[in-house]
Formats: C-alpha cells, structure tokens, sequence
C-alpha cells in the first residue's frame, strides 16, 4: 500500500510499504481522512516517537474492511463495512497509571500514527475496542474532527467549568477554535480569542466569539478572566496567559510545547491568588463523547477543515500545517 513515513527527523516521503495485518483483537480501516496536528510536526522534528521510521496520522476516520481472527462482530459490535472514527490511544492496563483510571498517562503509552503505524496510509491496522461506528448520514472524512474534538472533551474534564466563566483562549487555529465551541457549549459569559494571525482570527468571529485580537493588552477584564486556555504551545504566550487569569482562575496548558521548553510565572501569585494550573494530555474517557458530540452537529466541518490533501501531497500538507497556513488540514488516501 502507499503511505507516508517519517524516515529521519526532517524526512517526509511517500512511498510503498507492506499492508497492515491485523492481530487478533484487530480490524484494519480503509482510510478516508487523516487529519494533521502539532503532534505530527514535534515527530517529524524527532520528538515523540521511540523509533523511526513511522507512518504518522493519528486523527483518522474510515470503513472497515478485514477483521481479526477474534473479532466478532456479533459480540463486538463492528463488521466489515462499517464506518467508523478510530480512538489512536494504546494503553497496556497492566501498569500504576491504567491501574487507577488514568490510562493516558500509561508507562507504556502508545498510539496509532505517534509509536506505531499510522493512517497517512492507505489502511491502517487498529484494535476493535478503539472503534466508534457512525451512523450513515455523518460525512465520513469529516469524523476524522472526533479525535482532536476528543482531545477537547477531556480538556474540559480537567477544567470541570462553570456556568457564566469568562475565557480567554490563546490560539485561533483548529484546537483553539473547538475549546471556544465548547466554552461557549458549557455556559461562558464571554470566549476571547488571541492569534497573531489575523486570518485565524476572521474564522473566530465567524464563529461567535466575544473579541478576536492579536494581543491581549487589546482586551479589558481588569480583574483578569476565570479561564485562560494555552492552545499554542508558545512559551511568550504562556508566560502572557499565566499574567492574565483572575484571583481563584484557572490556567490550562493545552497546547503541546517542545519538550524543553521552559515558563516563568509568579508563584507567590499564584499562592496569594490561589490560581490553578493544569494540564491536559491526549484523550481519556471522551472519545465517545466526542463522536456523540460531533454526530449532533457540535462542530462546522466545512469552517474546521480549511484544505484536503492526497495522499501523495502528504509532505506538501504537512509544510502548508507548520507554516501556519488554513485550519484543519486533511489528507484524503
């Protein structure tokens, strides 16, 4: 089949590689989209994955079409044919972390397109247990959203929001964009957005949001906001957000940094402020949410999604993402 591979830290090519067999536990998906996230670009700089090379993708949506030997669609509920959107989480349930519930902090974590092949590719390999059937009338590349809406849903677990909550987000890109939805989903007074790009910021408006700035010196909230949400990664906006939260606020790191990376903050202010900082990683317990989620029209595919891809422009895509360029960038096989 074809596929893209991260080959070397810098290295994208897509090439041929043998079809994915699917275990015992296992189904293999006919991919209709994959989407690209941040996660992609810290791979391809190196990060992240134990070895390589690896098939990235691990936002991905697609039919079913060979299952393992102990599959039983009778029992598990999904046959070949079936449409379905695809949890990429690997845990091993054996160690502390899945021992007490908090599995996506598994000392054997892995995933689908990060440590193990991925669904830049024609089919990719995955467990049953990870599959979500869709029902027929949701478009079948758009599901590809469910894993980073997933990602989002659990972003709020963290947060466990209250009604009436001001917002700050910084980050207008694709994850910024649905923390906003759901903000507003979860009953905020007002969701303020801040991107230096300004295209990004013409999507946020579109999409409802109290104020879309550049800078927030732009905003007034002279007592600071309830919420401020990192979905950059980028330590001056990190540094700025942590400013920026009220007395008794919370600040949740979202946005996925290089793994050096270091903030400075206040802690005396945080300790007379009582300010919460929390981070959130990857999905847990809300993938299913999500596709319920999105399924009821939570999310406008046609305003995420800003650019579709073959799968042979793969390197071409991924350099589009990295600079910056669109929204939500997909890969079609």
């Amino acid at each position: 089949m074809k596929a893209a591979v991260i080959s070397a830290p810098g290295q994208v090519d897509v090439t041929t590689v043998d079809d994915p067999v699917p275990g015992p536990r296992d189904v293999v998906v006919d991919v209709a989209a994959c989407g690209i996230c941040g996660t992609d670009l810290h791979i391809l700089d190196g990060e992240f994955a134990p070895t390589l090379p690896i098939v990235p993708g691990h936002e991905f949506s697609g039919v079913v079409v060979e299952l393992g030997r102990d599959v039983d669609p009778g029992v598990d509920g999904i046959a070949v044919g079936d449409r379905v959107a695809v949890d990429p989480s690997l845990y091993c349930y054996e160690c502390h972390y899945c021992r007490i519930g908090r599995n996506n902090l598994c000392e054997r974590w892995n995933a689908i397109g990060v440590s193990k092949p991925g669904a830049a590719a024609e089919l990719v390999a995955a467990p049953v247990a990870n599959c979500v059937k869709l029902p027929d009338g949701v478009d079948l590349a758009d599901a590809a959203l469910i894993e980073p809406l997933s990602c989002a849903v659990r972003g709020y677990d963290i947060l466990k929001a209250s009604l009436a909550e001001h917002y700050l987000i910084y980050g207008a890109g694709t994850m910024g964009l649905m923390m906003m939805e759901l903000a507003k989903r979860a009953g905020a007074s007002s969701v303020d957005m801040v991107d230096p790009n300004t295209a990004r910021l013409e999507t946020a408006r579109e999409l409802g949001c109290t104020n879309a700035v550049t800078a927030a010196d732009e905003l007034e909230m002279p007592r600071g906001w309830d919420v401020v949400i990192d979905c950059t990664g980028v330590v001056a906006a990190i540094e700025d957000g942590l400013t920026r939260v009220g007395k008794g606020g919370t600040f949740l790191q979202f946005g996925v940094s290089e793994m050096g990376a270091r903030a400075r903050f206040s802690p005396y202010r945080v300790y007379h402020e009582e300010i919460t900082i929390v981070g959130s990683m990857a999905v847990l317990n809300s993938f299913e949410r999500a596709a319920e989620m999105f399924v009821a029209g939570v999310l406008d595919p046609a305003v995420m999604i800003s650019d579709r891809y073959p799968l042979d422009a793969y390197p071409e895509a991924l350099d589009r993402f990295k600079r910056g360029v669109g929204r939500k960038i997909q890969v079609n096989p």
